[in-house]
């Protein structure tokens, strides 16, 4: 039995198009000023911790938004507003879609309304 090595390597060390997309996402981090950076530094934890998964998206539209406003020169608290967790949790959202986390929210609701059609 062969197997395809790309297929080998993708079990291995994962998809290289995505590393490459974090690779490039941290040397666009480590470019921001100070301030902005430990903002995205905090961000990412969050993110990592309790965001949707591992969408390179999310953090590459973070960083977006991070340049973009150091180059306009809008202050951190005016990018993230009075209650940075509603900010980061209201970013995050947008890419639930694809998240185990929607999955098994969907899974559970269906069993509900199952249950619920079945004279439960």
């Amino acid at each position: 039995m062969t197997m395809d090595i790309s297929k080998l390597t993708s079990k291995v060390i994962g998809d290289m198009g995505d590393k490459r997309r974090w690779w490039k996402y941290k040397a666009r981090k480590e470019q921001l000023p100070q301030g902005y950076r430990t903002a995205v530094d905090a961000l990412e934890r969050y993110l990592m911790i309790l965001g949707p998964g591992g969408s390179a998206a999310i953090f590459e539209d973070l960083i977006d938004l991070f340049e973009q406003s150091a180059a306009d020169g809008t202050p951190i608290g005016e990018i993230v507003g009075d209650d940075p967790v509603e900010f980061i949790e209201t970013f995050a959202r947008n890419y639930q879609e694809d998240s185990w986390k929607s999955r098994e929210r969907k899974r559970l609701t269906d069993a509900i309304e199952r249950a619920a059609g079945e004279g439960g």
